[in-house]
């Protein structure tokens, strides 16, 4: 009866108001069979498109709507695989021959690729109508003839609109007309941009959103009328009776569409092998590198690796495999650190081509975790690089297989209840400070956690703003959810295919100038392409930096293992500034441990993330590994798998091994059944696979019970559990790090304020740290800085670089001209390098030129009164007032902490040192710097906040309970120094303090 052609989705940014599943049941409960899919310049939803459209029992479409370069539409429908590639094709061509984000297609270059092609002319911004609106019948009666000559008359239609606007029945009778005249058929559309007409408002919003509008002014693209719904084939054949066969000509079009994505195809890299085949050159790759490794090839590695080859064999991925080698060798020939992560470490055949550093044989990891026949997911291979060369690395692969063939991926931002405050807000005519309030009181949590999150954060109640006056914000902000607001690139995925990408998805260009696939990271493995992750490291910098610092008297592959200055330190908890292992929670767990082993690493890594806390892990873990526990395993067989976590089940491999050991599983089916309990199936589908489980086990010789009991372990930890893999491979760089901390902390922590932001601390934090561990952090100066951070006689000098405004060009300046002759005077500098008056000011308000003049007042007020006699009684600014400016400019202050500037502390007050000496269970009083609030997931399911008070003498950890966080919740989120009073409490080596009353130590 009749199909949708004309259908936007949110893939059209802002001009799409339904998701894609919503959009497709609404067709699917209307009665439709068909649907397509015609977002702006786009097939980004394509795969989804489809794979509803499957789940449904629909038909999908596949097309796009184009704009030419004279700014009008065309609808472009796929008849099947080879017109999908005629879009991408001409998408690509849209976006890539003009400027970002304004894409245009010539008709030229339309009528070169026509085949499997089905045109429609277009909505009110097609050309064709809108020539006619204008009276220019000539015109559009001479493109028309040239598009049906060129799609052929039976692909070519004219698209008749039923949307209720002004002039439509005078326009479609004149499509009509021409239509009758040309012989070109008709068809009917309902430019369908949301699925019921409810959802007219929020679409209404979007739309002034997109044009930069509020709902209280008028706009051309607004929409007059709530009529582009989805709306039911009768509605759709009352609209267009007098146009039978524009309705009819819907169903044809339907009938001559088949599906146009594979759902099979696979187009992964091809290395390029001058003799032989890649899976021998791969063989002999892993056999070279296992005689380095292991030296003897003992039948245990044989075994492994003959077992791993056939896998990546049978799956094809040998290719992919040997890309990954010749990207890590390219990346060490130019002594750029790097190392691979995540679940490839647990395989041998990476381990011996040196993509990882984690032996997988000694660990007893399985390489299905990874890769299995059974599951047959496409394996994903993550790079950490030093961020400064990951884009060369990116080079080198695009020179490598060609720049056609590779793309980065995109990413889609998606709203999140900040980002939809800000927009809808200034769209509803909010003031714009009034909304950045609003927002600021929200923790970054996507759209639909707006109602949550007016429950469960009281400081948001606590603000006092007038709730009720934003609750239809709130409604749109939540109807905003996981929609996509605009496209970015991802920050680390790269496609390399084994043809041209065009003809795969459209391209576009990035930021950058370089070119990105209009697919993010799940919708590149849909359509048959393989990613791999080249991701930037900041700590990998840090630790090259510290190398080069250390001018080669140590190599990283140098590094000596069980070192125990560096598991002293460890185990004292002073970890600020140690990768993966500096956050509060993982110093308390530190100081808790007492680590003396790399495995007490790995279970370190694994054990603070919200997994192992919900699934009460970290407790017994603790105990058993201090011995306050007994450790017992489920099963006597279980003890070689379960020994390396004290008989818990940690990682997500031992779960794999469980299965294996227990029911006889093979570690494909092992997998698979690890899945199942990740992905929170419903009840009923666990209940299947633990019958399943039970009786694989009672075959195996085990007892019901005891098969019943082993499986809610692992059903209860399954969920929980971290890859092993991943830990060890971030355990071996925590180690290094710390080793460096341990050794060389000058050289360290030079290195790490030259690679901020990165970890977890502000630069005040870092710098405190510095000075605590006897290092001076001393200001910047234009006779002394450089660009960067720098090592000087006993401590760390500032960039100037970091002073506000200042930046690199700049900074490269100054040492230019001081590298001809030093500055004397204030004069002297500005006479050689006159700096703009705002970044002179900061320069001198953040000490910069107290080498030559020690009173900043003075040089300040000579800066605004160059020819009047210096006013030697001029007094210094305060140290209060030196500590503000110096923080305020560099982030950091050099003269004294920023406690110091909030007045004369009120008498009955700890310091961090002193209160480290008191005993469990003492009253205590301390105020201080406000350091990363947060709320993590906790096991009780309760909400508390996890904050640290810095003040000059160094950090304590603070836990501020429920029932506390709720009274002080606004001052604790939205006041940065604090004074709390509560009881010390001591874990092992750790202290932390329980709040009790919190108090904002600043005056209002």
């Amino acid at each position: 009866m009749f199909t949708h052609l004309h259908v936007h989705s949110p893939y059209s940014f802002l001009d799409g108001a339904s998701p894609i599943p919503k959009l497709v049941q609404r067709a699917a409960e209307l009665g439709y069979d068909a649907l397509a899919l015609t977002d702006h310049n786009s097939v980004s939803g394509a795969g989804e498109f489809q794979r509803h459209c499957a789940l449904n029992g629909l038909q999908a479409i596949q097309g796009a709507e184009v704009t030419m370069t004279d700014g009008s539409h065309l609808i472009l429908l796929a008849c099947g695989p080879d017109g999908y590639q005629h879009i991408c094709h001409l998408l690509t061509q849209a976006h890539l021959t003009r400027p970002r984000e304004k894409p245009g297609l010539s008709y030229q270059t339309l009528l070169e690729r026509t085949a499997g092609l089905i045109c429609l002319s277009g909505c009110h911004r097609g050309r064709i109508p809108t020539l006619l609106r204008q009276q220019r019948r000539a015109e559009a009666r001479q493109l028309a003839q040239r598009l049906a000559q060129a799609f052929g008359r039976e692909n070519f239609y004219l698209e008749l609109q039923g949307t209720m606007l002004p002039g439509d029945r005078a326009l479609n009778a004149a499509l009509a007309e021409l239509g009758a005249e040309l012989g070109i058929p008709l068809v009917a559309t309902g430019n369908v941009h949301y699925s019921t007409a409810e959802e007219f408002p929020f679409y209404d919003l979007l739309t002034c959103v997109r044009t930069g509008t509020t709902v209280e002014h008028v706009h051309p693209e607004r929409p007059v009328n709530g009529q582009n719904y989805l709306k039911p084939p009768l509605e759709m054949a009352k609209i267009f009776s007098s146009y039978p066969t524009a309705l009819a000509n819907t169903r044809r079009i339907a009938a001559a569409c088949r599906p146009a994505l594979d759902p099979h195809a696979q187009y992964f890299p091809v290395f390029p092998v001058p003799t032989g085949s890649t899976p021998a050159l791969l063989r002999r790759l892993t056999y070279s590198g296992a005689r380095e490794r292991y030296y003897s090839l003992r039948p245990q590695v044989t075994e492994r690796l003959e077992h791993e080859l056939a896998i990546i064999q049978q799956l094809g991925y040998a290719d992919y495999f040997l890309v990954v080698w010749d990207l890590v060798r390219y990346a060490r020939q130019r002594g750029i650190l790097c190392t691979g992560r995540g679940s490839v470490a647990d395989s041998a055949v990476a381990y011996c081509l040196g993509i990882t550093e984690v032996d997988p044989i000694a660990r007893r990891l399985l390489f299905e975790r990874f890769l299995s026949l059974e599951r047959c997911q496409k394996p994903d291979i993550d790079l950490d690089f030093d961020y400064r060369y990951r884009d060369r690395v990116a080079a080198y692969v695009r020179e490598r297989y060609g720049k056609e063939r590779v793309a980065a991926v995109c990413t889609f931002y998606t709203y999140h209840v900040r980002s939809a405050l800000r927009d809808f807000g200034q769209a509803l005519g909010f003031e714009r400070p009034e909304i950045d309030r609003l927002a600021k009181l929200f923790p970054p949590v996507p759209a639909d956690g707006i109602t949550a999150a007016l429950q469960r954060f009281p400081e948001i109640k606590q603000a006092g703003l007038p709730l009720e006056r934003y609750r239809q914000l709130l409604a749109f902000c939540q109807a905003a959810a996981g929609l996509p607001r605009h496209m970015g690139t991802h920050p680390s995925g790269l496609v390399i295919a084994n043809r041209p990408l065009a003809g795969l998805a459209p391209l576009q260009k990035t930021a950058k100038g370089t070119v990105m696939i209009a697919l993010d990271k799940n919708q590149v493995e849909e359509c048959g392409l393989l990613k791999l992750d080249l991701l930037s490291l900041r700590a990998l910098g840090a630790m090259d930096d510290t190398l080069r610092l250390l001018a080669h008297r140590l190599r990283y592959q140098d590094i000596p293992a069980d070192d125990p200055a560096t598991y002293r330190l460890l185990r004292s908890g002073d970890t600020v500034g140690i990768f993966q292992l500096e956050s509060s929670a993982q110093r308390i767990l530190q100081a808790r441990l007492e680590a003396n082993c790399f495995e007490d690493l790995v279970a370190s890594v694994a054990l603070i993330r919200p997994g192992p806390i919900k699934g009460q892990l970290v407790e017994p873990y603790i105990a058993r590994r201090r011995g306050r526990e007994k450790i017992t395993y489920p099963h006597p067989s279980l003890a070689p798998i379960l020994a390396k976590s004290y008989g818990l089940v940690l990682f997500q491999e031992q779960v794999l091994e469980v299965a294996v050991q227990v029911a006889a599983f093979s570690a494909g089916e092992a997998d698979q059944l690890r899945r199942l309990m990740t992905d929170r199936r419903p009840q009923a589908e666990l209940d299947a696979i633990g019958t399943l489980f039970v009786e694989r086990a009672l075959a195996n010789g085990m007892a019901r019970q005891q098969a019943q009991e082993i499986f809610a372990i692992l059903a209860n930890y399954a969920s929980y559990g971290f890859c092993e893999a991943h830990a060890a491979s971030f355990a071996d760089l925590a180690y290094r790090t710390a080793y460096l901390v341990c050794h060389y902390p000058a050289e360290y922590f030079t290195a790490l304020l030259n690679n901020y932001p990165m970890g977890y601390y502000p630069l005040q934090t870092i710098c405190g740290q510095a000075r605590r561990r006897g290092i001076a952090v001393y200001g910047p100066d234009v006779n002394h800085s450089t660009v960067d951070f720098s090592l000087t006689e006993g401590g760390i000098r500032c960039s100037l670089a970091r002073v506000a405004g200042v930046g690199e060009r700049n900074a490269r300046r100054i040492v230019a001209a001081r590298a001809q002759k030093p500055f004397t005077s204030l004069a002297d500098f500005y006479h050689r390098l006159p700096l703009a008056r705002d970044l002179m000011e900061n320069l001198v308000l953040g000490g910069a030129f107290d080498s030559l003049h020690p009173n900043r007042r003075q040089t300040f007020w000579r800066l605004h009164n160059p020819e009047r006699q210096e006013r030697s009684s001029l007094p210094d600014f305060t140290l209060a007032e030196k500590i503000q400016q110096e923080y305020r400019l560099l982030g950091f202050s050099y003269s004294g902490h920023p406690l110091q500037a909030c007045g004369e502390r009120p008498a009955g007050l700890y310091t961090a040192a002193t209160l480290r000496t008191l005993l469990h269970g003492s009253q205590v009083a301390m105020a201080g710097l406000v350091v990363r609030p947060h709320r993590p997931p906790t096991r009780s399911g309760r909400t508390a906040v996890f904050l640290s008070l810095e003040d000059e003498t160094g950090l304590v950890d603070v836990v501020v309970p429920e029932e506390v966080y709720h009274q002080y919740a606004y001052t604790i989120m939205h006041h940065p120094f604090l004074t709390i009073t509560g009881r010390l409490e001591r874990r092992g080596r750790a202290v932390q303090l329980l709040a009790q009353q919190v108090a904002d130590i600043l005056p209002q």
